[in-house]
């Protein structure tokens, strides 16, 4: 039977999520890969266990997750249930709904029937009452932001999440959404999007910088590029790798030569810094102290030891950034 080690909270740091009372990990487990009824349960509690040990409390999912969708929930809620039951007041459990669960018109998107339900099948999956965090995991250009708005704080006036997030968006849709949700006195307190040394997209869309000016808390998934930025890469393609066992979110063309020879240079800078790639690419995003925590995937413990060394040294020397625009193209 698990037993939590005594120590888990001696090396992580936990920085607020935006202007809130929350405080997160500075590196959070991902739920998104590696957790589905295609993964091995002993695997999957080895990296929570792990994750849990060195001070990682947060574990973040969606509706969709796994091999088949739901199976990363219903697998986390087995392990909650049997194994880490006495921690749940230590653990931030935070879910979404947003893309396709269920066939026909009320299974996607943004509707409140929607969400509403969606919520309540997460929690079933997961055997909780309540997430500690509920997220809009999208954009929906078809369904009035204020009735997507009003089912999040329906959620958390429901008791079935403590806080809401939104997920995907872009700065002027949030600055939106963040009114709405203060008139109706909702905890609003993070926003998740995908953002690494190769996707600055929030930097170019304005999430970034409202999120800081409103107060908001951000978490960046993908951080890692999906494997890109790690040393996974630096001699050829895997035969275990992500491109080949399953080639939906990243194909082969994307290491391009040009591609490969930017990961190799960030791979001898991090080495310069004493960091592995993954390492000084996590530190990276956590910089400048906007982004809350990353989040980052795990297919085995190791990774999970690695990713958390990042925090030892997120400074980075105005000619280590520079260096860094420079090998990505970035340079203005």
């Amino acid at each position: 039977m698990y037993q939590a080690s005594e120590q888990r909270y001696s090396k992580m740091e936990y920085p607020h999520c935006g202007a809130s009372g929350l405080r997160l990990p500075a590196v959070s487990l991902g739920f998104w890969h590696n957790f589905g009824s295609n993964m091995p349960m002993d695997n999957m509690k080895k990296m929570c266990f792990t994750a849990f040990d060195h001070g990682i409390t947060h574990f973040d999912l969606a509706n969709n997750y796994g091999s088949e969708t739901g199976s990363a929930e219903k697998n986390l809620g087995l392990i909650l249930k049997e194994e880490l039951a006495a921690w749940r007041d230590e653990l931030i459990i935070s879910t979404k709904a947003g893309y396709g669960m269920w066939p026909g018109p009320y299974g996607d998107w943004g509707s409140r029937k929607y969400l509403l339900a969606s919520l309540d099948q997460s929690l079933k999956r997961l055997q909780l009452d309540y997430v500690d965090i509920f997220y809009h995991h999208r954009m929906d250009p078809h369904t009035p932001l204020e009735e997507t708005m009003g089912a999040l704080a329906q959620a958390v006036a429901s008791g079935k999440a403590l806080y809401v997030g939104l997920s995907n968006y872009d700065g002027p849709t949030l600055e939106r959404a963040a009114a709405i949700l203060d008139g109706l006195h909702c905890p609003f307190i993070v926003n998740q999007n995908c953002y690494s040394i190769f996707d600055r997209t929030i930097e170019h869309n304005g999430l970034k910088q409202t999120s800081a000016r409103l107060g908001r808390g951000i978490i960046a998934f993908s951080p890692l590029a999906q494997g890109m930025l790690s040393d996974r890469y630096l001699n050829g393609i895997p035969k275990d790798s992500r491109i080949r066992t399953d080639g939906r979110f990243l194909q082969e063309s994307s290491l391009s030569e040009g591609r490969l020879k930017k990961i190799c240079a960030l791979a001898d800078m991090a080495a310069e810094r004493g960091q592995s790639l993954a390492q000084m690419a996590l530190a990276w995003i956590l910089r400048d102290g906007i982004v809350t925590s990353v989040l980052a995937g795990a297919s085995r413990p190791e990774q999970i030891l690695n990713n958390i060394e990042a925090i030892r040294n997120t400074g980075f020397a105005a000619e280590e950034l520079q260096k860094i625009d420079e090998i990505c193209g970035w340079e203005n």
